[in-house]
């Protein structure tokens, strides 16, 4: 082995040279990111990418980014190894979704304060009026909070909207049946007692 070493000028050859079972020379250009300790780190990544590729995009790559482009390598080729249809995009994906769940609790949230907030200001204005200060610093954080949470509250309010206008709808229906009912019954009558007249 004295005439086999690596870059770092150990008798030991790296990595990737143990396993491909070749000489690692000082050109190596595996060496520098695939100690020999860590034969798992290149396994890995041979066995998804293929140490041909991975050695033609690392000699593509100036060397101060190709320690980066190892460190991805190393991630994706784990994310694929664990999830071999979707790879990274898979826990992207997953990660992804878990954010947009905890952005619409958290909006929920200062939603319900807002209008707990406003629910004790209104019963605290009732008493006595507070100073013009503090009504304009409420005001101002009302407004934030509405700025920030109003399409939850539109869309409540919205809903409460057309269930409301449904309902007046069909109280007028029912109303203009009802008075074409009374209409009709009031005519009924009448001709009954046209009737009683000639009978």
């Amino acid at each position: 082995m004295a005439g086999s070493g690596s870059s770092s000028g150990s008798n030991s050859p790296c990595a990737s040279c143990k396993l491909l079972r070749r000489r690692c020379t000082q050109e190596c250009v595996f060496a520098p990111y695939f100690p020999p300790e860590d034969p798992h780190k290149f396994a890995i990544v041979h066995k998804v990418f293929g140490a041909s590729n991975v050695s033609k995009m690392l000699q593509e790559l100036p060397a101060q980014q190709r320690a980066d482009a190892v460190s991805s390598l190393v991630y994706e080729a784990n994310a694929r190894m664990r999830d071999p249809v979707y790879g990274c995009v898979g826990a992207i994906s997953y990660l992804q979704q878990q954010v947009s769940q905890l952005q619409m609790q958290l909006a929920l949230a200062k939603a319900e304060i807002l209008c707990v907030q406003m629910q004790h200001g209104g019963h605290a204005t009732a008493p006595s009026s507070p100073p013009a200060s503090q009504q304009l610093q409420r005001k101002q954080q009302q407004q934030m909070d509405g700025e920030a949470y109003g399409s939850l509250l539109m869309h409540n309010t919205l809903m409460n909207t057309l269930n409301s206008s449904a309902v007046h709808h069909q109280q007028q229906m029912l109303g203009s049946l009802g008075s074409a009912g009374n209409s009709a019954m009031m005519l009924q009558e009448a001709c009954l007692k046209k009737e009683s007249l000639w009978t």
